[in-house]
């Protein structure tokens, strides 16, 4: 049980420390929030893939049934797309968007939007702690979530101080959502360790939940403002070191 303590209180930590930059840099700018975000969606890219993926074909009954799960889950969040706001409406980074966002249904949304991205996450990290075919837990995916667990948190305090939700309040959100993914990575294990067979299931699903998200709202994001050539090479560079970090780390 140890890993996953280590990993759910390093996911939140990540957060938080995320948020606590954030109340020093409340509006980034488009060049430097998309280098960023670019980075972070190569980080996950690799981690869906090498963490979560590739160990599903491998450890599963017959390759079909992952590759439905990658697309299950994918789906799973496309459904969840219809009732949350997209990642460029709640990034904050447009002043014309902050003038009449203080109501209290559009901070409920945002938050519901980052909630609902936080857990299948936690989920990620969960499901990839088990133990595969050689006996081994994998890191990689929750070490790449907490990688951009730092500027996602960034991100999420910005738009909250600047529809003038209190420090206090704006704090106590993050460190909220944080905990969801706390909750996420234990349900995510539990749900990975009951059968040997479902655990595959549920790695290919959490691994398309992963790709999901950078396709339909990182990628997007950082190519949206002029910088994307920035982003392009941002998002090799957080690839890459995701490899690296498994050949040499893992």
């Amino acid at each position: 049980m140890t890993p996953v303590w280590i990993s759910a209180a390093g996911l939140c930590i990540a957060t938080i420390i995320g948020s606590i930059l954030g109340f020093f840099f409340k509006e980034l700018p488009h060049r430097l929030n998309d280098t960023v975000l670019g980075f972070c969606a190569g980080v996950m890219l690799a981690s869906s893939t090498i963490g979560l993926i590739l160990p599903a074909f491998e450890g599963a009954y017959h390759w079909l049934w992952v590759a439905i799960c990658v697309l299950a889950g994918a789906w799973f969040l496309n459904v969840l797309d219809f009732f949350t706001p997209h990642l460029h409406t709640i990034t904050g980074l447009d002043p014309e968007q902050h003038h009449n966002s203080g109501t209290l249904n559009r901070i409920l949304l945002f938050v519901m939007a980052v909630a609902l991205h936080k857990l299948p996450e936690g989920m990620a990290a969960g499901v990839s702690l088990n133990p595969t075919e050689d006996g081994i837990a994998d890191w990689t995916v929750s070490l790449g979530i907490a990688i951009q667990n730092i500027p996602e948190g960034m991100v999420i305090i910005a738009p909250l101080l600047l529809s003038g939700v209190s420090r206090i309040r704006t704090f106590i959100i993050a460190m909220s959502i944080g905990l969801l993914e706390i909750i996420g990575v234990w349900l995510g294990y539990a749900l990975g360790s009951t059968s040997e067979l479902l655990l595959p299931m549920m790695l290919g699903f959490t691994g398309g939940a992963m790709l999901y998200v950078v396709s339909d709202e990182m990628i997007p994001e950082t190519h949206a403002h002029g910088y994307q050539k920035q982003a392009t090479y941002a998002l090799l560079l957080g690839f890459i070191t995701i490899i690296l970090l498994e050949k040499t780390l893992f």
